[in-house]
């Protein structure tokens, strides 16, 4: 079976960003991580990864490129298949390539379909934008929980030597 995917860029532009791709359902997120890279006209060379998502886009388990765990306990994605961990039920994951910059990237599994003969596999349907030079800045939002927080609220300034409790020449 093919799936077809749309990837679309998280970006805060009027413009929207995605490519529709069609994969084998049983390659692997390191083929699908390749076609997107090229797709969107990225070398490949930075790292990158896949995490599970559910219908809110909330980022579950990471599907890494390399393993730079401690314990070598990582999931890979040369060893993961795109039918493992996406299906029908479970549609989305979020791709981020290149940690230093966060392209963020929404992959949708938009349908399942024969293979057709003759076809290459993966395969780049549909492009639509441009993508920008640089990544889009995220803005973080603080929590509900923390919207009253104060930094300052002791009332105790760091940069006031003087009104510290301690003896500068202690050692």
């Amino acid at each position: 079976m093919i799936y077809r995917f749309r990837v679309i860029l998280d970006n805060d532009t009027e413009e929207d960003i995605f490519r529709d791709l069609e994969i084998r359902e049983t390659d692997t997120l390191e083929d699908l991580h390749n076609i997107i890279t090229q797709s969107f006209g990225f070398d490949g060379s930075e790292m990158a990864s896949f995490y599970l998502s559910n219908d809110t886009w909330e980022q579950g388990e990471e599907i890494s490129l390399f393993d730079l765990s401690e314990d070598a306990s990582a999931r890979l994605m040369n060893e993961t298949s795109i039918n493992d961990v996406v299906h029908e039920i479970q549609p989305k994951l979020i791709y981020v390539y290149d940690f230093l910059s966060m392209w963020t990237f929404y992959v949708e599994l938009a349908e399942i379909v024969d293979e057709t003969e003759g076809h290459d596999y993966p395969n780049l349907m549909f492009v639509q934008g441009q993508v920008p030079e640089n990544a889009p800045e995220k803005l973080f939002e603080a929590d509900d929980d923390d919207d009253d927080f104060d930094e300052f609220e002791d009332g105790i300034d760091v940069d006031d030597y003087e009104d510290l409790d301690f003896n500068e020449n202690w050692n």
